[in-house]
């Protein structure tokens, strides 16, 4: 097995710091069973435990060629990946002319689903050819992102390219919302009752088959997003939502799980409709005393304080010479939430101050999510809690690639510290990081158009670092796949697989035939390599 690098230290403290708490209800199955379940914090299959590498291919189950859907998977499934994750929605405004694939027709204030040969018969298809590979399918229902054509983005790229092309909550809004308001998604019982009822058709066709690993709500489902939404949308506003969809996809399928698919933000001051009963000790009064993985707005403090106090002694030290090359790190944000953006505070920063809108501990000890979600992409997003950059050692610049990497290593530990507090799975279900070759395709979230085309969008300046190199990619790949390995995450989840030699003219690729590339391709082997070395190091140590 590949040594974990200079993690020992760092894993050995996190894993002694946090003890499990009991949540009030988890949603289990019969250990023997052939779907996918769950046991305190670890997901079981057959009586055995199951975590898993696995990896993004949102635009695989809607190529034209069956054949060229099972080579991929053929691919994916020789690197050692077990589950791949990818979006079970394709919404239009208007049936497209050129026959490619579609699931759902939003227009004219009404929705139709398509059961015909290019729709929902393609997820059907899908599962099959995985469990052909011996390959699950987690399912996202929709996605936060869905930019079109404006001043902002005046040229977006084709449909079915992009992640965020595929429709998704704000095609909802501009058809049924009254107010044109991101969080209408949440809270209009219209929009709720239209999306029920395709999510009703898509999860009714898979309630008995045991390759799909679970259901994801959304892709990232948050406040903000193209669409502006309202001063009113709080954690509260999509927590209730989460518990809403929850339940309702629970009434039709008891078989598979359910998960959020959120980015992990977290907000310790913000109210909490599913909180975590503290568990009585010796040394405290029962119900005084937080459990261990739940940050206290004191604990967040007290680590702010840690933070800079790092940073001070990082800026005294000499600084190295910065590489030059394509700035990126500047962090590309989705717009500030509202009334969430007035809880902000010079001391918190935007993963932890509720001003995302999300609250992913208290989602998670919703009764019928069964798994933590969440994401990392520190390209677009700052996780620490002060939301700054970790200090690199040798006193390494802000944006430095060696603070990337801490930084991934840290959010990495925070999640399965909140997850073991709930005591359900976690599971890692996308990360990536832009490389210099990929900085002219990167497109960031909420944009249909390369960064390097949107230069103000990035909020960067020259002080702010540069692109990583492509070994800088694989190091700081396995270095966040053996940390979660070590922390005990459940399922990592890289993001995105990629193939070429595709049949040309298939949706969803381009000329060549090559898959989509957002700036997170995997181009190449060195990725899979990656994916396939960290398999064998999740095996060897699960076994």
């Amino acid at each position: 097995m590949r040594p974990f690098f200079w993690l020992s230290f760092a894993l050995n403290v996190f894993s002694s710091a946090y003890a499990y708490a009991t949540p009030s209800r988890t949603i289990q199955k019969r250990a023997a069973s052939n779907f996918i379940s769950t046991q305190g914090d670890k997901f079981v299959v057959n009586g055995s435990d199951f975590s898993f590498i696995g990896t993004n291919a949102y635009w695989l189950p809607f190529l034209d060629s069956d054949d060229d859907i099972s080579k991929v998977l053929a691919n994916i499934s020789a690197s050692g990946i077990k589950v791949v994750r990818t979006w079970a929605f394709n919404d239009v405004t208007e049936i497209p002319d050129d026959g490619s694939s579609w699931l759902q027709l939003i227009c004219n204030g009404k929705t139709e689903v398509n059961t015909g040969p290019n729709g929902l018969p393609k997820l059907d298809k899908f599962v099959q050819l995985a469990q052909d590979h011996g390959i699950y399918v987690l399912f996202s229902l929709t996605n936060n992102w869905n930019p079109i054509a404006n001043a902002t983005n005046p040229a977006p790229l084709a449909r079915n390219f992009l992640s965020n092309s595929y429709g998704g909550m704000d095609a909802y809004v501009r058809a049924f919302g009254t107010n044109q308001l991101h969080d209408e998604f949440y809270t209009s019982d219209d929009i709720i009752n239209f999306f029920q009822n395709y999510t009703q058709q898509v999860v009714s066709r898979f309630v008995d088959n045991p390759f799909v690993f679970g259901w994801e709500l959304a892709n990232d489902p948050r406040c903000g997003s193209t669409v502006a939404n309202s001063d009113t949308c709080t954690t509260t506003t999509i927590t209730k939502w989460h518990a809403t969809v929850s339940e309702f996809i629970r009434s039709i399928d008891p078989n598979h799980l359910v998960a959020s698919g959120n980015h992990g933000f977290q907000c310790p001051t913000c109210t909490k409709l599913f909180p975590i009963t503290p568990t009585p000790t010796p040394s405290a009064a029962p119900g005084k005393r937080a459990p261990a993985g739940v940050t206290t707005p004191d604990r967040l403090m007290r680590d702010i304080a840690q933070r800079r106090k790092a940073r001070a002694a990082a800026a005294s030290r000499p600084q190295k010479k910065k590489r030059e090359g394509p700035t990126i790190r500047g962090r590309w944000a989705a717009p500030a939430s509202g009334s969430n953006a007035k809880r902000q505070t010079s001391s918190t920063g935007p993963s932890f101050d509720g001003s995302q809108g999300v609250d992913s501990q208290d989602i998670l000890n919703i009764p019928d999510i069964g798994f933590g979600t969440f994401q990392f992409f520190p390209d677009q997003n700052v996780y620490t809690t002060d939301g700054e950059t970790v200090p690199g050692s040798q006193g390494q610049s802000s944006f430095d690639f060696n603070n990337t990497v801490q930084e991934g290593i840290e959010w990495i530990q925070n999640q399965a510290a909140f997850a073991n507090a709930v005591g359900k799975p976690l599971a890692l279900t996308a990360f990536g990081l832009v490389t210099q070759d990929n900085f002219p395709f990167f497109v960031p979230f909420n944009s249909s158009v390369p960064l390097v085309n949107q230069t103000s969008l990035s909020r960067r300046t020259d002080s702010q670092g540069t692109a990583s190199t492509s070994s800088q990619q694989q190091s700081a790949y396995l270095t966040w796949l053996e940390a979660g390995i070590t922390a005990g995450v459940q399922g990592l989840t890289q993001y995105q697989f990629s193939a070429g030699g595709l049949t040309q003219g298939t949706s969803g690729t381009d000329s060549q035939g090559t898959s989509p590339n957002d700036g997170y391709s995997t181009q190449g082997t060195a990725t899979v390599e990656t994916l396939q070395q960290a398999a064998q190091e999740q095996q060897g140590t699960s076994s």
